[in-house]
């Protein structure tokens, strides 16, 4: 993991490929203060119309660290960090620095463990859905984690039914 006082971190870009620190954003999470204006700073900055940067990678295993400490059931926590891994794996975005490499993976090493403990807490299907998509990440099922948080439940529907003549009585 990065450590927060590198100076790299005011070198790298977000999802704009433009420079971005996320360090204040990422005291304010860690504090447990200002998380709705975090949280959305990181969506726009770290996360931009399938663009990811260095920044959004070095993010990654601050917000797991916190995760696995403090266990808030915060649907942005898992649908940003599955987003950004996802991502990375598009055409155009930067691959990961040799030098975040192994902080990043050993991180989402870690999260399979974190996902099984906070599936079990989560109540409502949006952050179950994002946890699920986290798991399979966190096992190397890159197109499971990304069809889980790409797709919700109508379009998943929709891709059954045309390929496999699925009922959309599936329910009862």
């Amino acid at each position: 993991m990065l450590p927060i006082d590198d100076p790299r971190w005011k070198t790298m870009c977000g999802g704009y490929r433009m420079p971005y620190d996320p360090r204040e954003r990422l005291r304010a999470l860690a504090e447990g203060r200002d998380q709705s204006p975090a949280w959305s700073e990181f969506w726009n900055k770290l996360h931009h119309q399938g663009h990811v940067g260095e920044a959004s990678y070095a993010v990654v295993p601050h917000l797991i660290a916190m995760q696995k400490e403090r266990g808030d059931l915060e649907w942005d926590f898992y649908a940003l960090v599955t987003t950004i891994e996802v991502e990375r794996h598009h055409r155009g975005n930067p691959v990961i620095p040799d030098w975040l490499l192994e902080g990043y993976q050993q991180a989402w090493t870690e999260l399979g463990a974190i996902a099984l403990r906070d599936y079990a807490r989560a109540g409502d299907p949006i952050t179950q859905r994002a946890i699920l998509a986290a798991l399979a990440l966190s096992k190397g099922l890159t197109l499971y984690g990304a069809l889980l948080i790409s797709f919700d439940e109508s379009e998943v529907l929709e891709i059954l039914d045309t390929h496999m003549n699925w009922s959309h009585s599936y329910r009862e």
